[in-house]
């Protein structure tokens, strides 16, 4: 068991984590899902993962609270954020706690694979543009609404915005940057 590569796929959305595990079966690991932060670290203690891939938005324990847990009981194991939430606030949060590369959503099994390869990880995240307004403006309302537990109400109120003004703000896909 010493020399086989094991993935743990972390993330509430099953499809995906289905999907994803037949990718990494295929490429020769041995994968197990987990759905929330919780059950990530349980399983992790018996299965001592090689790989961890971790989505940063589930319900409970979230991910950047759950990284650091895994860490523990894993610490050499090799941990790709891969998120459809991505900021750069969240993606230099996990980088600092200890993750190998940070993602968005979508991503191939190949593109993954990269992000876990040590040549590709790089802790100093640069941007070689400066952000668009939007792309902060999306970022800082991602922000607030995980603050607020998801409420867009208390949302809305705490950006002094009206209600279904967030919510079609919210409907839009993140701005490229």
């Amino acid at each position: 068991m010493s020399g086989e590569q094991r993935i743990l796929l972390v993330d509430d959305d099953s499809v995906f984590c289905a999907v994803m595990s037949r990718g990494f079966k295929r490429r020769g690991f041995l994968s197990m899902e987990c759905h929330s932060g919780e059950r990530a670290i349980e399983c992790c203690r018996h299965f001592q993962p090689t790989h961890i891939l971790l989505d940063l938005n589930m319900p409970g324990l979230s991910g950047l609270a759950t990284l650091p847990h895994l860490l523990a009981c894993v610490p050499n194991v090799k941990l790709v954020v891969l998120t459809g939430y991505s900021s750069i606030a969240t993606a230099v949060e996990a980088i600092k706690a200890g993750a190998t590369q940070y993602l968005c959503k979508p991503a191939s099994v190949d593109e993954i694979l990269r992000a876990f390869s040590d040549h590709c990880a790089n802790p100093e995240i640069v941007a070689t543009q400066p952000t668009s307004l939007d792309r902060l403006e999306w970022e800082h309302i991602q922000r607030i609404l995980q603050e607020n537990a998801g409420n867009v109400s208390a949302t809305a109120r705490a950006l002094g915005m009206h209600r279904r003004t967030l919510q079609r703000k919210l409907q839009k896909r993140p701005v490229r940057n």
